[in-house]
C-alpha cells in the first residue's frame, strides 16, 4: 500500500500542480501583470508548490528529513536527472546570464541553507524570513534585469488570458486540494516504505519522493529535446533551484520550523547538493565553451546514478 500511496501522491502532485499553475497565470492576467513578471515570478513560484505542500506537511508531522530532502534531492535530480538526460539528447547553448547571475545567486543559496543548517542544527522562523526576504532581493534584480535586457519569457499560453473566473477559482480549488492530498498521501507512504525497506525517511526523500517532483520537468524537456525544439533554459532550471531553497524551505521554517533530526543531511546529502551545482561551471567552459554536450550530460547522470546508489548502500 505504501507504494500506491507514493504513486497517488506523485500523481495528485503533478495533476494540481498543473490546474495551480494555470489558475495562478490566468489571475495573473486579470491582474494585468506582464508576461515577463508571470514568467519570472508566477509560474516559478507556482511550479514550486507540489514542493512546498510536501515539505510543509512533513515538517508539520515531525518528519523534518522529508521536508529537507525533499528539497535538496529535488535540486541534486534538476541538475544531475533532468539536465544531464536533456543534455544528452540535445546539446544545450549556454547563455552568459547564467554564469555572470543565476549561478553565483544559486550557489550563495546552497552556502546560506548549510550555513543555517550547520549554526544551529535546524532552520529557524528568523531563518525562514531571511530566506524569503534574499529571494525577494533576487526577484527584484532579475526582473530589472529582465527588462534591461529586453527578455523574452517563452511557455506562457496567452489563451489563459481570456479564462473566466468561475474557472480560476474552480482550478485553484481542485489545485489545492488535489495538492493537499498528494502531500498527505505521498508523505504518508514514504515513511512507511522507509519502514517497510529499511532505511531511513531521508533517503526516501532525497530518491524517490525528488525523482517523482521533478518527472514533469524531465518529461516536458525530453519531449521538447526530440522534437529539437529549445529543451531547457538553463535558467529556469536555476531558478526552480533558488526557489526551492528560498521559497519552499523558507516559508516551511516560518510555519513550522525545520530541525536537522539526520546528520547525514548535513555532512553528506547538502554536499552533494552544492557539488553539483559547482560542476556546472567547468563543464560549461571546459573544453568547449558555452555548450552543454552529450558527454557532459552523461557525467552529470552518471553522477547522479551514483548518487542514488550510495544513498541507498550507505
Amino acid at each position: 500500500m505504501s507504494v500506491l500511496y507514493i504513486l497517488i501522491g506523485l500523481a495528485l502532485l503533478v495533476v494540481g500542480g498543473e490546474f495551480l499553475v494555470r489558475s495562478s497565470v490566468a489571475l495573473s492576467f486579470k491582474l494585468k501583470l506582464s508576461k515577463m513578471v508571470i514568467g519570472l515570478t508566477v509560474v516559478s513560484f507556482a511550479t514550486s508548490l507540489p514542493e512546498l505542500l510536501v515539505s510543509l506537511q512533513a515538517a508539520l508531522n515531525g518528519f523534518s528529513d522529508i521536508a529537507l530532502g525533499n528539497v535538496i534531492g529535488s535540486n541534486i535530480a534538476n541538475i544531475g536527472l533532468v539536465l544531464g538526460i536533456t543534455a544528452i539528447i540535445s546539446p544545450l547553448v549556454v547563455d552568459r546570464d547564467f554564469y555572470k547571475f543565476n549561478w553565483p545567486v544559486m550557489m550563495l543559496f546552497s552556502i546560506l541553507l548549510y550555513f543555517f543548517l550547520g549554526s544551529g542544527g535546524n532552520l529557524s522562523r528568523l531563518e525562514g524570513f531571511a530566506l524569503l526576504l534574499a529571494m525577494s532581493l533576487y526577484l527584484f534584480f532579475l526582473i530589472r534585469h529582465a527588462r534591461r535586457s529586453h527578455v523574452e519569457v517563452e511557455g506562457i499560453d496567452e489563451s489563459l488570458s481570456k479564462i473566466s473566473n468561475f474557472k480560476i477559482v474552480a482550478w485553484l480549488i481542485i489545485g489545492g486540494f488535489a495538492l493537499w492530498a498528494g502531500s498527505e498521501l505521498l508523505v504518508s507512504g514514504a515513511v512507511d516504505l522507509a519502514g517497510l525497506l529499511g532505511v531511513s525517511e531521508r533517503v526516501i526523500s532525497i530518491t524517490i519522493i525528488a525523482i517523482g517532483t521533478s518527472v514533469p520537468e524531465l518529461a516536458a524537456s525530453v519531449i521538447a529535446a526530440l522534437k529539437q525544439e529549445k529543451a531547457l533554459s538553463m535558467g529556469n532550471l536555476i531558478g526552480s533551484n533558488i526557489f526551492n531553497i528560498a521559497s519552499v524551505l523558507g516559508i516551511t521554517s516560518i510555519i513550522q520550523p525545520i530541525y536537522l533530526n539526520s546528520t547525514a543531511i548535513l555532512t553528506n546529502d547538502i554536499f552533494w547538493m552544492i557539488g553539483f551545482a559547482f560542476i556546472l561551471i567547468p563543464l560549461a567552459f571546459i573544453p568547449k565553451k558555452f555548450i552543454f554536450s552529450r558527454y557532459k550530460g552523461a557525467i552529470l547522470f552518471v553522477s547522479y546514478v551514483i548518487f542514488i546508489g550510495m544513498a541507498f548502500l550507505n
